[in-house]
């Protein structure tokens, strides 16, 4: 597979349910104030695509996102969705229909997670029976056991499990469009890195139409099929995708925000399944303990990667541990550390780094086991880049076609 994120490499083959969007010569002034917040904005957002807005404090990225759900009033300009200008409908009907997820997940605290995820649906007359099944099905979706989640709090989550909630409810009522304002900027990085692949793994399934204001450009690298960096008054510095932004900066500008030399832009743009996975051995909850432990040591493991009954790891432990019980247990999913088949050879080495194995557990859809990343296939793939590299520019300094 290449580097270069598309739809269809970042979001799977899945049915398209996302809106295209249009702004068109969009404006934004306030009174008393010489320049424009926001000063013609025109951009065509494919529908299904994620679009990362990324620019310096004040350029007017969180502006022009919320003037498309119109928590901003433009003072000019027209947005479309899928060809409808926004204006035609009222303001609270416009963002029931837009997913809306900002930092901290910004839950209700007097209600519980059920409650919070299933508000929209309850303003938007869906039935009781409705609403559970759906908010069982998204809580299942960003990684939280429903029966486990849907009667706590807010207060007696953690930041991510929180923010997990935020997303949750951003889809809630099935929306085509989502909005996201720097969703993961208050958690850890372990963390972020994890609701990132979740997000990853979420859009591949739904394929919905994602704008994310960011101030992390790796984040954007991550995550967005295009990038959209602004310069002070949402001017377009460069719109592009990640792959053609790292590799050509329309400006200095743009040059000097992304920062990056030729090895950091290989691992932001390599992905883990751009490198042949390893196999390792797996056991199911609750089978034999004795067995398991046989086919670990016959392929000379030290260790075996637990699943469910849906294929999800859910454990990695060592055989000592195992031979303690007679049968093998698992854990919450949500305790193990693992990466997405699309997440960076940045965060496998991040990952990699803090674990005790050298290597990390890769998943696809729905967190379903795929096989094991390690370090030496990590190194091994980037000294092939760079001999790759070089011997371009040894083709290209003797005049050769590169």
């Amino acid at each position: 597979m290449t580097t270069n994120q598309t739809a269809e490499s970042n979001s799977g083959t899945g049915e398209i349910s996302g809106a295209e969007l249009r702004l068109e010569n969009v404006v934004k002034s306030y009174p008393g104030q010489k320049a424009a917040a926001v000063e013609s904005l025109s951009l065509h957002i494919p529908a299904g695509e994620i679009v990362m807005f990324v620019g310096p404090s004040g350029c007017g990225k969180t502006t022009s996102l919320k003037m498309i759900n119109r928590l901003i009033e433009p003072t000019s300009g027209t947005i479309s969705i899928d060809g409808k200008d926004i204006r035609g409908e009222n303001g609270n009907s416009l963002r029931r229909k837009i997913g809306y997820v900002i930092q901290g997940g910004s839950l209700f605290p007097h209600m519980t997670v059920a409650t919070n995820i299933g508000s929209v649906p309850k303003m938007l007359g869906w039935d009781k029976k409705r609403i559970a099944e759906r908010v069982d099905e998204l809580l299942d979706l960003v990684g939280l056991d429903p029966n486990r989640y849907r009667h706590r709090y807010p207060r007696e989550l953690s930041g991510g499990q929180q923010q997990r909630v935020g997303v949750a409810r951003g889809l809630a009522a099935d929306p085509p469009v989502i909005l996201m304002d720097e969703p993961f900027g208050a958690v850890d990085p372990i963390t972020r890195q994890r609701l990132q692949d979740e997000l990853l793994s979420i859009q591949r399934e739904l394929r919905k139409t994602i704008v994310c204001v960011t101030h992390d450009i790796d984040e954007a690298i991550k995550l967005g099929d295009r990038i959209l960096i602004l310069q002070e008054g949402a001017n377009i510095a460069q719109y592009d995708t990640p792959e053609n932004i790292l590799a050509a900066p329309a400006n200095d500008f743009v040059a000097d925000f992304v920062g990056a030399g030729s090895t950091l832009k290989q691992l932001s743009l390599a992905r883990i399944d751009d490198i042949d996975l390893r196999t390792a051995t797996t056991a199911i909850v609750g089978e034999s303990s004795a067995e398991a432990i046989r086919r670990a040591e016959a392929a000379g493991d030290e260790m075996l990667i637990v699943l469910d009954d849906r294929n999800r790891p859910v454990a990695w432990p060592w055989l000592r541990q195992i031979r303690a019980h007679e049968k093998v247990r698992g854990e919450p999913r949500e305790n193990l550390v693992t990466l997405d088949h699309r997440a960076t050879l940045n965060d496998s080495l991040d990952t990699m780094l803090t674990s005790t194995y050298s290597s990390a557990i890769v998943t696809g859809d729905r967190d379903s086991y795929l096989g094991v990343i390690d370090f030496h296939a990590v190194t091994e793939h980037m000294r092939a880049a760079e001999r790759s590299a070089a011997e371009q520019v040894e083709k290209s300094a003797e005049g050769e076609p590169t």
